[in-house]
């Protein structure tokens, strides 16, 4: 038996409504992870600074042998960092992913992309350099409360920019060290690649610093748009 009144059109079900995720928990999470990859990029950049002056005073000289305490110390820097990042990458990633997603919901005209591509941007060559930042930018201006009388209050956008940029940095500075490492045959070529190691590891430590206060920011305008509606309170 129908539950609709006589004549009236047949019930259809309804594709459920997008409902918003909090990122709170998420944030804390990759924030935990992304202060541990500062703290290991400063303790890696140190380590180069070391090498770069052990193997370059002429103590170590010909071949380079693995077992040297120069090579051992290259290692175990990069054994330190690698799982570490890799675990990050993959947390801020599910974050900004739960991120994009609200911002859909928030403003759909403010977002370019579905949020499919909050996860498969960061694997496109070439593109990830800039796809992310763009879809960063718009989720910034999604997640921004308009004021009351419905126009647009601007939030700066520099926790966006000086993040990326530095992010960006430290990806060139990365292949710089990397290229140089593998090439590296001779104490002299140690020396000069793990000087090279030395701005990466700054530049990724910025880095971190710098995403930190993305992600919280980002998460802070989402959680209060949430709570209060599209109008600032009054």
């Amino acid at each position: 038996m129908s539950f609709s009144p006589p004549g009236s059109p047949p019930n259809y079900a309804s594709e459920p409504l997008p409902m918003l995720r909090s990122p709170r928990g998420l944030a804390t999470a990759t924030t935990v992870l992304l202060v541990l990859t500062g703290v290991i990029s400063l303790v890696s950049a140190g380590l180069s600074l070391y090498v770069s002056a052990t193997a370059g005073t002429g103590s170590y000289t010909g071949p380079l042998p693995a077992e040297t305490l120069p090579e051992g110390l290259m290692i175990l820097g990069t054994l330190l960092q690698l799982p570490l990042m890799l675990a990050t990458a993959v947390l801020f990633v599910i974050w900004f992913h739960r991120a994009y997603g609200n911002a859909e919901i928030f403003n759909p005209g403010a977002v370019t992309r579905s949020q499919g591509w909050a996860i498969g941007a960061w694997f496109i060559p070439v593109g990830n350099l800039f796809i992310p930042y763009t879809m960063s930018k718009e989720m910034w201006a999604a997640s921004i409360q308009l004021r009351k009388d419905g126009s647009y209050r601007s939030v700066s956008q520099a926790p966006v920019t000086t993040w990326w940029l530095t992010w960006v940095a430290a990806l060139v500075a990365d292949r710089i060290f990397t290229y140089l490492y593998d090439g590296a045959d001779t104490f002299e070529e140690l020396s000069g690649a793990a000087a090279a190691g030395v701005p990466q590891g700054l530049l990724l430590a910025a880095a971190t610093v710098l995403a930190i206060r993305f992600v919280r920011k980002l998460t802070a305008l989402q959680t209060l748009k949430a709570a209060q509606g599209p109008y600032e309170a009054a």
